[in-house]
């Protein structure tokens, strides 16, 4: 299977229709206030309609209030939900879209048993843990936590950079990889060869078979 691409913390059109060409499967809206790459409901409009029809817009939320991220749907045109903090099945389910789950992967976890509070989850973010933070660290973690046998999708985050995405790949065979401060310039703003370079290494490894 072909790895998917997410480009994270999208925040001006340039750089989605960047990344969409240099081959992203997703840009990330990032709806958290404490977020250096957070976007208004305005900016994540602009943002969402650059993506056009085929790129998955995603919508990244930490702990919000139920009617914030109801509010936000009820005007942005988002195909996918990103829960990031420690919501539990029933709130995630609560807005009857498609969404992942992150999990942060603090020391003793149990990940499979993490997975499994989530049945309806369509995939799962696995991302570096630091106490305090729910993402965007810019840290990794030992890949080789990352699941080999799960029947369900995981998508590898955490410190990924143009230079050890390929190798992450090859390590783990993940669905999926996403990215935000490794493809940048500057908080919420996209470096467009290091996106270049991240998609292409990323997509191209040793570790991957032909076909979607």
């Amino acid at each position: 299977m072909r790895t998917r691409v997410k480009i994270c913390g999208i925040t001006r059109p340039d750089d989605a229709r960047q990344a969409i060409a240099a081959g992203a499967d997703a840009l990330g809206l990032v709806f958290y206030a404490s977020s250096p790459r957070a976007v208004s409901v305005a900016q994540a409009q602009q943002v969402a309609l650059a993506a056009g029809p085929f790129v998955t817009s995603v919508g990244l939320f930490v702990n919000a209030e139920a009617a914030a991220v109801r509010e936000i749907l009820n005007q942005v045109p988002i195909q996918l939900l990103q829960f990031h903090g420690d919501e539990d099945a029933r709130y995630c389910e609560t807005f009857e879209r498609p969404y992942i789950k992150a999990i942060r992967m603090r020391p003793g976890l149990d990940v499979m048993a993490s997975m499994a509070e989530h049945p309806r989850a369509l995939g799962f973010l696995l991302d570096a843990y630091r106490p305090g933070v729910p993402g965007g660290t810019g840290e990794s973690f030992d890949w080789q936590r990352v699941p080999q046998r799960s029947d369900r999708p995981i998508i590898l985050a955490g410190g990924l950079t143009p230079g050890n995405v390929s190798r992450a790949v090859e390590m783990t065979k993940p669905y999926g990889v996403d990215v935000s401060g490794g493809v940048e310039a500057a908080p919420g703003h996209k470096d467009q060869n290091k996106m270049n370079l991240f998609i292409h290494n990323a997509k191209h490894t040793t570790g991957e078979r032909d076909g979607d």
